[in-house]
């Protein structure tokens, strides 16, 4: 029997323990998930790991858009580390490209000894890369414990044939974690057709906000478009459902 592992990627310290309570294995917290996650801050980072007893991983990333990086960025990447380390993280989650779509292994190799003991995955970045297969060695050869990938697809189920295909190289050498719309519909077949054994799934539903005055005209978010009147939050019956699913596979 294969033991399965589910990721649910966190948007604050209350996801984190919705996901724990619906019996994720680990979190990943991100803040801006809009612009596919941030650094979180020191104080949600804090909270969450309070409050919760299953692995929790922070991403590094210290703004969305690209992920080819300054050198000021990458002086808050590694501070970021020692903030994520100092307060208890289990890991963080990476993913430095060159301006040719390649990994950038120079910038990762200095990320990844920053974080000395603490587990590594390699984010989505990796679906930017110019070629997965070469991507894929040179993750693994940087001695990272996962890659998040959507298979370069807009979800996972639509890049099945490629995760399939990663899983197969990867030959146990580091495990390939399909994200991207994964959820309690479509968990067994993506499972069952990748041969992977780690899934990330965000498992969120919206729950109205409590303000009872409200401007809904106006939007903080410039062109970013996020309804302010209600908040996006991991589940606990939409966790538990996808982590049952599993079980009985």
């Amino acid at each position: 029997m294969t033991n399965f592992t589910l990721e649910v990627c966190a948007n604050s310290a209350t996801s984190c323990l919705n996901a724990e309570l619906g019996g994720a294995h680990r979190v990943e917290l991100c803040a801006s998930m809009p612009e596919g996650g941030t650094t979180p801050s020191y104080g949600e980072i804090a909270l969450a790991r309070e409050l919760i007893n299953i692995k929790l991983h922070v991403i590094i990333r210290p703004r969305g858009g690209d992920f080819l990086y300054t050198d000021l960025e990458q002086r808050a990447m590694l501070r970021d580390i020692d903030m994520a380390k100092q307060l208890g993280a289990d890991g963080i989650v990476i993913g430095c490209l060159t301006p040719s779509g390649d990994v950038d292994v120079e910038l990762c190799s200095k990320l990844i000894a920053r974080a000395g003991v603490m587990s590594v995955t390699f984010h989505r970045a990796f679906d930017r890369c110019r070629n997965p297969h070469e991507a894929l060695e040179a993750i693994v050869a940087l001695g990272c414990q996962r890659v998040l990938t959507s298979g370069q697809r807009a979800t996972a189920e639509q890049g099945i044939p490629l995760l399939r295909e990663l899983v197969t190289q990867a030959a146990n050498r580091i495990s390939i974690m399909p994200g991207s719309g994964i959820n309690e519909t479509n968990i067994v077949r993506i499972a069952r057709d990748t041969g992977a054994y780690e899934f990330h799934s965000s498992a969120r539903h919206t729950v109205a906000s409590a303000m009872l005055y409200r401007n809904s005209g106006i939007s903080m978010g410039g062109e970013v478009t996020i309804n302010e009147d209600e908040i996006s939050q991991t589940s606990v019956l939409r966790v538990n459902q996808t982590i049952q699913l599993l079980h009985n596979l």
